[in-house]
C-alpha cells in the first residue's frame, strides 16, 4: 500500500518458552514463527518492513534473510513503547507516511485480517486505528475504556479494576499510527505502572485526550490474533495452520484420510488427485505431483516425487528425486542425493544413497546401493551390497543397463559391471565384469558326509 510501512517487535526472549532460542524463532510447520508475520504483513504490499530485533539479532536475521526486511536494535526490552523508540530513524524517514505496528508471535494472522484496518486507517485519515475484538474470555488482554466524553485508553489486565475486567471488548496490539503522531506522542508515554515499562497502548489514550481522530477497527477473526507465548501454544497453532494447509490442498484436489494424523508443511506442493493416507509426515520443500498415493507413515523430506508415483508403508525419503510412476516401500529408506528414474522399482528394507537408480530398474528387497549409478532394467537380487566406503573414502559403483545382479552379492567398489553382464549369487566382486560376461566368485563347496550324525551321538 503506498505510504505504508510495517514496525514488527521481535527483540523478546520469551522466557516462558525456557529455550536458548528466543521466541520468534521457533518454528512451525517449517518456518520461524516470525517468517509467517512477515508473510502476512508483506501480502500488504508495504514501502518497507523493519523488525526490531534484540535478544540472539544475529541470529534472527540470518534466519530470516529476506531482502525486503530492515533490522532495528533494541538493546534493553522496556516495553512495546521502548521498542517502538528504538526505531525512530527509520520512521523520521517520511512523516507523511503510515505505520502499522505489530508483534511477531502472530503466526496464525493473515493479510486478509489485516486489510480492512489500513483501510479504515487511511479512508478516515486517522492519526490511530486500532484493533479491537470483542471477547467471551479476554483474560490476558488490555481492556476499552470509553469515558463520557469518548476518549479512549486501554487497561491491561494487571492494572484493571474487577469491574473493567468484566469487559469484553479488548486491544489485540495491532496498530495504525500516522507517523508525525506516532513520534509526537512516544515521548510522554511514562513506565509509571507495575512492571515499570513503557507501552504503547498508552498513547491511545495521550492522543485521546489531544482530540486526535482515532478508529477501532473491530476484528471477528478471534482465532488469527492469539499471541504464542509458550510451547503449548506453539502445538496449538502448528495444528490451526496445519489443517488450514489441509484444506487449502484437498479444496484442490488431494485426498486425505485423516487430517488429524497427517503434517504437511507450509511450502509442501502436492498434484490433483494424489491420495494421503493416514500419519503421512511431508516436510521442507518438497514437491508431489499429481496421482500419487503415499501410504501409512511415510515421511518425505525436501524431495521432488513426480506423477504416480507409489510409496508404501513406513518408508522415509531425503533430499531425493522419484521420476513418474515409480513404486517404493514399504520400509525403504532413500538418503540424500537418491534419483529413481521412471518406472523403477524399489522394495522393502532397501536403503539408497547418492545412488541414480536407472527406467524400469528393480530392486526388490534386503539390499544397500550407496555412490552407485545404475542403468536401465537393471536386476538387483535379495540382499546385494555396495561396499562403498574404504574407511577413509567413498567410493562408486556403476551398474549398466540390462545387468543382472543375483542374491546375496557383495560389490567392492570402485567397481563397474558391464552392460547384460550377469553376477552369480552370493559373490564378491572386486573388478571389474566386461558386458555379456558371467562373473562368479565363490569358495568351493565342501561336503563331509555323516558329520551331523557323528556330532548327535558324540
Amino acid at each position: 500500500m503506498d505510504s505504508l510501512c510495517v514496525l514488527v517487535l521481535a527483540a523478546g526472549k520469551g522466557t516462558r518458552f525456557k529455550s536458548h532460542r528466543v521466541k520468534v524463532l521457533h518454528k512451525l510447520m517449517g518456518k520461524p514463527m516470525l517468517s509467517w508475520i512477515l508473510e502476512s504483513v508483506s501480502g500488504l504490499d508495504p514501502e518497507k518492513i523493519y523488525v526490531v530485533v534484540g535478544c540472539q539479532k544475529e541470529e534472527v536475521k540470518s534466519e530470516v534473510n529476506r531482502e525486503d526486511v530492515a533490522f532495528v536494535y533494541q538493546a534493553e526490552q522496556l516495553g512495546t513503547a521502548h521498542a517502538v523508540l528504538a526505531a525512530r530513524d527509520a520512521i523520521e524517514t517520511d512523516l507523511t507516511k503510515d505505520i502499522l505496528i505489530i508483534n511477531g508471535d502472530l503466526p496464525l494472522l493473515r493479510t486478509g485480517t489485516l486489510k480492512p484496518l489500513v483501510e479504515k486507517h487511511k479512508r478516515e485519515k486517522n492519526d490511530l486505528t486500532f484493533m479491537s475484538a470483542e471477547m467471551e474470555d479476554p483474560t490476558g488482554f488490555g481492556r476499552l475504556i470509553f469515558d463520557k466524553e469518548g476518549r479512549i485508553r486501554i487497561v491491561e489486565e494487571r492494572e484493571a479494576t474487577a469491574e473493567q475486567k468484566k469487559i469484553k471488548e479488548a486491544n489485540v496490539g495491532i496498530y495504525v499510527f500516522n507517523a508525525e503522531a506516532l513520534l509526537e506522542t512516544l515521548p510522554e508515554i511514562s513506565n509509571d505502572n507495575k512492571k515499570s515499562e513503557y507501552y504503547l497502548t498508552d498513547a491511545i489514550e495521550i492522543l485521546s485526550t489531544k482530540g486526535s481522530r482515532i478508529g477501532v477497527f473491530r476484528t471477528e477473526s478471534l482465532e488469527e490474533i492469539v499471541g504464542v507465548n509458550d510451547r503449548f501454544e506453539l502445538a496449538s497453532a502448528a495444528r490451526k495452520l496445519r489443517l488450514r494447509k489441509i484444506k487449502m490442498l484437498a479444496e484442490e484436489g488431494i485426498t486425505f484420510y485423516d487430517p488429524e494424523s497427517t503434517w504437511i508443511e507450509a511450502d509442501v506442493k502436492i498434484g490433483r488427485d494424489s491420495v494421503i493416507y493416514p500419519s503421512v509426515v511431508i516436510e521442507g520443500k518438497t514437491v508431489i505431483g499429481k496421482e500419487c498415493v503415499l501410504s501409512p507413515s511415510v515421511h518425505i523430506i525436501d524431495s521432488h516425487i513426480g506423477d504416480g508415483v507409489k510409496i508404501l508403508t513406513s518408508t522415509v525419503i531425503q533430499e531425493s528425486t522419484i521420476e513418474d510412476h515409480v513404486k517404493v516401500g514399504p520400509f525403504a529408506h532413500l538418503r540424500p542425493e537418491t534419483v529413481l528414474k521412471k518406472g523403477s522399482k524399489v522394495g522393502n528394507f532397501v536403503e539408497m544413497k547418492k545412488t541414480v537408480f536407472g527406467e524400469h530398474s528393480k530392486a526388490g528387497h534386503l539390499s544397500y546401493l550407496g555412490d552407485s549409478i545404475v542403468g536401465k532394467e537393471v536386476n538387483i537380487g535379495a540382499g546385494t551390497i555396495t561396499c562403498n566406503y574404504d574407511g577413509k573414502k567413498k567410493h562408486r559403483t556403476v551398474i549398466e543397463d540390462g545387468a543382472f545382479i543375483g542374491s546375496g552379492v557383495e560389490l567392492v567398489a570402485p567397481v563397474k559391471i558391464g552392460k547384460n553382464a550377469y553376477i552369480g549369487a552370493g559373490s564378491t566382486i572386486t573388478k571389474d565384469v566386461a558386458p555379456y560376461s558371467l562373473a562368479v566368485s565363490r569358495s568351493p563347496q565342501k561336503q563331509r558326509k555323516d558329520w551331523a550324525r557323528k556330532r548327535r551321538k558324540d
